[in-house]
């Protein structure tokens, strides 16, 4: 048996939340075609009969930390490398950036083993640029083993988890083998309504939300929720009301919809939207609003 933490690490919007979703076949992350959609670390455990493998997705490491929000998912990133004994980094096809370089620069410096997944192939047009691509990117490190791969369409992902499994030490598992995530249903329903404003909104305004569950109750057949959005200014209240209310109304429909398909059960969801200015900018709101 083997076991331990990988660390899911790359720039902002390569498809790490994807991956850790096909990993452990539900969604526990939220994913948006936004960069930086994933704010906080999430683990996800994958148990096989020959290993349990407990993957660590976390936020885009970006350049640049002008607001705190930017710091604390700098911190939340770098920070997860202490502590894993493997780390996945997820590049793009065929793209190599700046942010890419320093997410390498700081995989050199923990010193673990590390995976390249390059993600997105089914996007490839030209296959014959994949094995140059994969050349470059070995002469910039020795990584343990390079993965091509796409999260999205499944494709080679088992095979990749069979690499991932190999290089973890030995050891039992480290959670009940029914568990596949360390964060409560409150946490993962509060994602639920964040995704749909990552994907329903403008380019400023969902990076200025934040969500917060005021009420969680479950009864016979039905959970109780009560969601409160925050947003940095009056004006981004308006947008995210919408004319008549049918922007909070349609975020709230296809959120309830997520969290029934992942409870099991019908919901009824309630939603207010509130101004706390420049929140993102506050470390000590960041904590109350449980980032860390």
């Amino acid at each position: 048996m083997r076991s331990g933490y990988v660390a899911i690490v790359g720039r902002p919007n390569v498809g790490k939340s994807t991956l850790l979703n096909r990993l452990i076949g539900q969604k526990i992350s939220i994913t948006s075609s936004r960069p930086q959609t994933t704010r906080h670390r999430i683990l996800g455990i994958s148990t096989r009969p020959d290993a349990q493998i407990v993957y660590i997705d976390t936020p885009g490491l970006h350049l640049g930390s002008r607001r705190a929000m930017n710091r604390v998912m700098n911190r939340a990133a770098a920070g997860t490398l202490e502590e894993a004994d493997l780390a996945v980094f997820v590049v793009e096809v065929p793209q190599w950036t700046e942010e890419d370089e320093h997410v390498l620069g700081l995989l050199r410096e923990a010193g673990i083993p590390v995976v390249l997944a390059i993600n997105k192939v089914d996007r490839l047009t030209d296959k014959s640029r994949l094995l140059p691509y994969i050349a470059s990117l070995r002469d910039r490190h020795e990584f343990a083993d390079v993965v091509p791969l796409s999260a999205l369409k499944g494709t080679q992902v088992e095979g990749f988890e069979e690499v991932v499994a190999r290089l973890l030490p030995e050891g039992p598992a480290l959670f009940p083998e029914d568990q596949v995530t360390d964060r409560s249903e409150r946490f993962l329903v509060a994602e639920l309504v964040r995704e749909q404003l990552m994907r329903r909104l403008g380019q400023e305004v969902p990076y200025g939300t934040a969500v917060e569950i005021e009420n969680y109750a479950e009864e016979e057949g039905l959970v109780r929720i009560a969601a409160l959005i925050w947003v940095e200014r009056d004006g981004h209240k308006a947008i995210v009301i919408g004319k008549g209310g049918k922007m909070l109304k349609a975020i709230g429909q296809d959120a309830r919809l997520a969290m029934e398909r992942l409870l099991g059960t019908r919901v009824y969801l309630q939603l207010w939207v509130k101004v706390k200015e420049n929140w993102s900018d506050d470390e000590r709101a960041l904590r109350g609003l449980g980032y860390e």
